[in-house]
């Protein structure tokens, strides 16, 4: 998970984004997080969910694939990263972490609700 370093209004969230033209979802998943962590090493474990409510915002149709990942046991617990890719958020920075589930506090725009799919 993540927060804006900076936008504190933003919430806390894990890395999302959207699906370029002709794009594998599995491709996109590990598109997404290496922009947003710089993590570019990690390996889908499975798909969880996939969730269709409108966006916050904007109120738009919206289909959200959630997968359950893995970042390999020496990536560090927390770290700090400045955004890559051509997105609204390029440049951004993000403090990244790992925490045990299940979470404290819920994510922002109920990313949190699929959590409970992942297993040991």
């Amino acid at each position: 998970m993540f927060d804006h370093v900076g936008i504190p209004g933003a919430g806390t969230q894990i890395p999302a984004g959207g699906v370029q033209p002709g794009e594998d979802l599995e491709h996109a998943v590990r598109r997404e997080v290496a922009e947003e962590t710089g993590l570019s090493d990690v390996s889908v474990i499975n798909r969880i969910a996939v969730d269709h409510r409108p966006h916050p915002q904007t109120q738009h149709p919206r289909r959200t694939t959630y997968f359950h990942l893995d970042a390999g046991a020496d990536t560090p617990d927390a770290w700090t990263h400045r955004v890559t890719g051509a997105g609204d958020d390029h440049g951004m920075e993000f403090a990244c972490r790992f925490v045990a589930l299940p979470l404290e506090k819920p994510l922002a725009d109920k990313q949190d609700a699929w959590l409970d799919q992942i297993s040991g």
